[in-house]
C-alpha cells in the first residue's frame, strides 16, 4: 500500500512537471523566426515529445486504477464447470511443433475431463495433421481451401462445435496443466457470490445479469529467448520484449475495458462470439478486432497476469520485422474498421486507450525525430529549439528525471526507458512507412504466418543489410558529436552538455541496433529450460544406480548434477528415470561431456524417450512449468555493462568443454607390488596421471597395486604425458572387471581419501 501511494505521488508529480515542460516548449521555444525548415523540424520535435508523453500519461492513469479493476477469482464446485471447446489453430506448422501443444492440452486439469473437447483446426487439410489428431484421440476440423485466413478457420470450428466456452491456442503455444482452472471460473462470477469468505451460488434475485464477460486473456509468453535477448547476449538480464505489453500494458487496460485479445492462450464466451457474428474478416489482426467488437457489444474483456502458456517466438530478423509490420498495419486497420476511437458504443476512457494504441505506432517516427534533432543542431546548425541552456536545465531536467523514475514504476521492472528506446530504434526504419500507408487507408490484406524456424548460421551479412539505416544514423551522430565538441573546453563543454548527452544517448541505442542486426549464431536445435527434478541413473552393464538432479532439460538433451563423480562411460547407453510430482519418463541417454560445477559435477547427455508414453510425459516435464527466462530486468546492468558484454562475447569465443569423463584431482601416494612407487595426481576412470616415480619405469610396463579395501588395480604405462608434460598417463587395464563387480565407487572412495589418512 505504501509503495502504491509513493508510485501514485510520483506519477502525479511527473504529469505536472511534464505538462509544465510541454507548455514551456509550446509557448517559448518554437523557432517561429528561424526560417521554414527550422520551424518545420521544431514543430515535429515538439509534436513527437507531446505524443510520447501523452501516451505515457494514459498508462499512468491506468496504473493508478489497477488494483480497483481486478476481478475476484471464485471457488466453484466441480459440477458447475461448463463444457469447453479447445481450438488449436494451424496453417502450415510442422507436426512435431503441433505435437507438443496437443499433448499439453490433453493434460490440462478439469473437474470432468469429458467436458473438455480438443480440436485441431487445420486450414491446410493435411493428412499428417489428421493422423496426429487420431493418435491423440482429439477432434480434427479440416478446412482446406480456406480463403479467410485464421478467422475463417476459427469460424469454421465455431460452426462445428457447441460448448459455451472456447479456449484458443496458436499451434506453438503450450498450455500449463492449470490453464483451464485459472481461467474458466471467471465466467461463473455472475452466478456465484462471496459470502463471509466462502463462495456460494446466487439466489435468483441476486443473479448479476449486467456482468457479461467476453474473454479472459492470459499473457503471451515464450520459452525461447527472443531476438533482443539472444542477439544482445541478454538472456539472463532482460525479460522477453513482449512481456511489457502482455504482463503490464494489457493488464492496465482492465481499467478502461480495452484489453486486447492476442489470438492465443485465451478463453472466450461462445454467446459473445455469436452476438458479434464470429471472428471478423477483412482484417489481418482478427484477434485485436475481435476484442474491440466484444467491447462494443457490451462485454468485458479481462487480462490476467499469471503466465499459463508459453510458445516459440520468432528467431529471424526478417520474420520479426514482417511480424511487427503486420501488427502495426493490422491494428491501425482494425481501429479504422471498428471506428473504435470515435465509437459511441465504447466508454470515453476506452476510446482514449485506443487513441493511445494508435499513437503508439507513431512512436517509431518519433524515435527518428529524436535521433535527428541533435544531429541537425550539432552537424548542420539547425535552430529547432529556441531556448537557453539554463531554461532547458530548469524545465527539462526535473521532468525528465521524474519521467524516467515513473517509467520504472510503470513497467514493474519489466522494461526501462533505455530498453524501450533501443527497441523503438531497432524497429524504427521499417515501421514508419507501413503505419503511414495504413493510416491513409492503403491496406495490406494478405495474412502471413510468422516464421518460427531457427535461423541458419552464417547469414549475418544478410541480416546486416537491415542495419544500413542505423549505420547511416550512427555515422551522422558520430560526425555531429566530433564537430560539436571539437575545440570546446571548460565551460563551453558544460554549456554543450545537453546536446552531447542526447548525441551519446542516441549513439548507444544505435550501437545496440547494430549489435542486434549482426546477430549471433544459434547452435542448439531445441531450447534448454532450467529445471530441478529428481533423476535415477541406471548403468545396466554393472547394475549401478545413482540419484541426481536435473540442471536443465530439452527435447534432445539433459544436464544432471551430482555431488560426487560417478562412472558413466561415454558412447554407452544408460537409463534415466526423470520424476516430478505429476510426470515420470524413462529415457535412454548417452553422456556427451562432463565438467566440474561448483562443489559437484555436471553430466550432460543426449536423450531419447523409451516409448510413446515416455515421450508424452517427458514433453510435459520440459514444458509444463514456468519458463526459466527472466521476468524482471537486472537493475544492476547498465548500458556500459551491456556494451562490454556484447563486445567481449563477440570477440572472445568460450572454450568448449569436451571431456567425456570427470577428471578427479588426487594426491595419492602408492607403492606397486614390484616396489615401484609414484603419486597419482588425477583420475578419469580410464587413466591416471602420475608423477614422482621411484624405480625403473618404461613405456608399456604394467603395474599392480591394491587399494585399502583390497581392490586390485592394474595399470599400464602408455608412454604419453599430460598436456603440460609434467605427468605420465597410466591406463586402467582392468576397469571393466572393477565396474562389473560393482567396486568402482569404493575404489574411488579409497583413492580420494587415502591422502587424508596418510597426512
Amino acid at each position: 500500500m505504501r509503495n502504491e501511494k509513493r508510485q501514485n505521488i510520483l506519477f502525479i508529480v511527473t504529469i505536472i512537471l511534464m505538462s509544465i515542460y510541454l507548455l514551456w516548449r509550446m509557448i517559448f521555444t518554437l523557432p517561429w523566426n528561424e526560417g521554414f525548415l527550422n520551424m518545420v523540424f521544431g514543430i515535429l520535435l515538439f509534436v513527437a515529445e507531446t505524443v510520447t508523453v501523452l501516451t505515457t500519461f494514459e498508462l499512468f492513469f491506468q496504473k493508478m486504477q489497477k488494483e480497483r479493476t481486478q476481478l475476484d477469482f471464485p471457488t466453484i464446485p466441480p459440477k458447475y464447470y461448463p463444457d469447453v471447446d479447445v481450438f488449436i489453430a494451424t496453417h502450415n506448422e510442422p507436426v512435431d511443433l503441433l505435437y507438443k501443444t496437443v499433448n499439453a492440452c490433453t493434460y490440462m486439469d478439469y473437474p470432468d475431463k469429458q467436458k473438455v473437447h480438443i480440436y485441431l483446426c487445420d486450414d491446410g487439410g493435411r493428412p499428417e495433421v489428421e493422423e496426429l489428431a487420431r493418435q491423440f484421440g482429439v477432434g480434427y476440423l479440416g478446412f482446406p481451401g480456406n480463403k479467410e485466413a485464421k478467422s475463417g478457420n476459427l469460424n469454421h470450428a465455431l460452426s462445428k462445435t457447441s460448448s459455451p466456452l472456447i479456449a484458443t491456442f496458436d499451434a506453438d503455444m503450450i498450455p500449463q496443466h492449470t490453464f483451464l482452472m485459472k481461467t474458466v471460473p471467471y465466467f461463473l462470477l455472475s452466478g456465484f457470490t462471496e459470502d463471509n469468505g466462502k463462495w456460494r451460488l446466487r439466489r435468483e434475485d441476486e443473479v448479476d445479469d449486467t456482468f457479461k464477460l467476453g474473454l479472459v486473456q492470459t499473457p503471451q509468453s515464450f520459452y525461447n529467448p527472443d531476438l533482443f535477448q539472444f542477439n544482445l547476449y541478454a538472456e539472463q538480464s532482460i525479460p522477453n520484449e513482449q512481456d511489457f505489453f502482455s504482463r503490464e500494458v494489457n493488464i492496465l487496460r482492465n481499467a478502461s475495458n480495452a484489453v486486447s485479445y492476442t489470438g492465443s492462450n485465451t478463453v472466450i464466451s461462445r454467446k459473445a462470439m455469436e452476438e458479434i457474428g464470429g471472428f471478423p474478416l477483412k482484417t489481418i489482426t482478427e484477434d485485436f478486432e475481435t476484442s474491440i467488437r466484444l467491447q462494443q457489444a457490451g462485454y468485458i474483456t479481462y487480462a490476467t497476469q499469471e503466465v499459463q502458456a508459453a510458445g516459440l517466438t520468432t528467431t529471424t530478423i526478417q520474420s520479426m520485422i514482417k511480424q511487427r509490420i503486420r501488427w502495426a498495419r493490422g491494428i491501425v486497420q482494425s481501429l479504422q474498421n471498428t471506428r473504435a476511437i470515435f465509437s459511441k458504443k465504447l466508454r470515453l476512457w476506452t476510446r482514449i486507450t485506443y487513441l493511445s494504441s494508435f499513437m503508439y505506432w507513431w512512436s517509431f517516427f518519433n524515435r527518428l525525430i529524436f535521433i535527428l534533432a541533435p544531429i541537425l543542431f550539432a552537424l548542420f546548425d539547425f535552430q529547432i529549439v529556441n531556448a537557453s541552456f539554463w531554461g532547458i536545465l530548469v524545465f527539462w531536467l526535473p521532468s525528465y528525471f521524474c519521467y524516467s523514475m515513473s517509467m520504472r514504476y510503470l513497467s514493474s521492472n519489466i522494461r526501462n526507458q533505455r530498453w524501450s528506446q533501443v527497441i523503438d530504434t531497432i524497429f524504427m526504419p521499417y515501421l514508419i512507412v507501413p503505419v503511414l500507408l495504413e493510416t491513409l487507408h492503403i491496406h495490406e490484406r494478405k495474412f502471413k504466418v510468422t516464421n518460427k524456424k531457427k535461423a541458419a548460421g552464417g547469414k549475418w551479412m544478410a541480416s546486416l543489410l537491415y542495419a544500413l539505416p542505423h549505420l547511416f544514423l550512427l555515422f551522422l551522430s558520430m560526425a555531429a558529436l566530433f564537430r560539436y565538441v571539437h575545440g570546446k573546453y571548460g565551460l563551453a563543454l558544460f554549456y554543450s552538455s545537453i546536446i552531447i548527452f542526447w548525441l551519446v544517448h542516441n549513439l548507444i541505442a544505435l550501437c545496440y541496433a547494430l549489435f542486434f542486426m549482426i546477430g549471433r549464431h544459434a547452435y542448439r536445435e531445441t531450447e534448454r529450460i532450467r529445471a530441478q527434478e529428481d533423476v535415477t541413473i541406471h548403468y545396466k552393464a554393472s547394475n549401478l544406480r545413482y540419484q541426481a538432479r536435473t540442471v536443465d532439460v530439452s527435447e534432445n538433451g539433459i544436464a544432471l548434477y551430482v555431488m560426487h563423480p560417478i562412472y558413466l562411460p561415454s558412447q554407452t547407453t544408460i537409463s534415466l528415470t526423470v520424476k516430478t510430482e505429476r510426470y515420470e519418463a524413462n529415457l535412454d541417454a548417452v553422456i556427451v561431456y562432463v565438467k566440474k560445477d561448483g562443489e559437484g559435477w555436471r553430466y550432460s547427455a543426449t536423450v531419447q524417450p523409451v516409448g510413446e508414453m515416455d515421450k508424452r510425459q517427458y514433453t510435459q516435464i520440459i514444458y509444463d512449468r514456468k519458463h526459466s527466462l527472466p521476468e524482471q530486468m537486472n537493475l544492476w546492468d547498465t548500458a556500459y555493462d551491456d556494451m562490454v558484454r556484447n563486445v567481449k562475447r563477440r570477440i572472445i569465443q568460450p572454450l568448449s568443454d569436451k571431456r567425456k569423463m570427470p577428471r578427479i584431482p588426487l594426491q595419492c601416494p602408492i607403492i606397486f607390488t614390484d616396489g615401484t612407487a609414484c603419486t597419482l595426481r588425477s583420475f578419469n576412470y580410464l587413466f591416471f596421471s602420475a608423477s614422482d616415480f621411484q624405480g625403473d619405469i618404461s613405456a608399456g610396463a604394467v603395474f599392480t597395486f591394491y587399494t585399502k579395501s583390497n581392490i586390485e588395480v592394474i595399470l599400464q604405462h602408455t608412454g604419453k604425458t599430460t598436456a603440460r608434460h609434467q605427468e605420465v598417463l597410466l591406463s586402467v587395464e582392468n576397469i571393466g572387471d572393477i565396474v562389473d563387480r560393482g567396486l568402482i565407487d569404493q575404489m574411488l572412495d579409497d583413492l580420494v581419501h587415502s591422502h587424508t589418512e596418510s597426512a
